[in-house]
């Protein structure tokens, strides 16, 4: 059974295939900051909604520093139509056997009768050592996108949340 998780601790590495080419692990993007968000499936609409957010957001995000990436069990074809319907502006990754979204306990299980489960839509905002400094689980799409740059900004500023 996995570890739970929490604020202080260290951000399980991972290597997983980008929509960028190639493979990317967690530890190449230490000294920067790393939104990285799970969700369940590419271009259905919380999905699409909270990836836009994010798209927008790259400016802000950009000039704090961070790295956003996305991960869902989806294929990298997949990803990809995703990025290019939508313009996406930060690299995909495909999780397919569910390594990282079980590293990081985004994985809800089916209900009572349903035996299929998910990824639960969940965010970590990773500091510049590999530290997750926030997590949010069960994420309500509308407006997180500006939570976590709230919570990016104290982060950098150093100042408690």
């Amino acid at each position: 059974m996995a570890v739970e998780l929490k604020e202080g601790m260290a951000a399980p590495d991972f290597q997983l295939a980008t929509s960028t080419g190639g493979e990317l692990s967690l530890r190449e993007l230490r000294g920067r900051p790393v939104v990285l968000y799970f969700y369940p499936k590419d271009d259905t609409p919380g999905c699409t909604r909270e990836a836009c957010a994010f798209r927008d957001g790259e400016a802000e995000l950009r000039r704090l520093g961070a790295a956003v990436l996305g991960v869902s069990r989806d294929t990298l074809p997949s990803h990809q139509r995703f990025i290019d319907k939508y313009q996406l502006n930060f690299p995909l990754l495909s999780d397919p056997d569910g390594l990282a979204v079980g590293a990081y306990g985004a994985w809800k299980p089916g209900s009572e009768g349903v035996a299929k489960g998910g990824v639960n839509r969940a965010t970590f905002l990773v500091d510049a050592e590999g530290t997750i400094r926030r997590i949010w689980r069960s994420v309500k799409v509308d407006g997180h996108d500006q939570e976590v740059l709230a919570a990016l900004e104290e982060m950098i500023a150093g100042t408690p949340r």
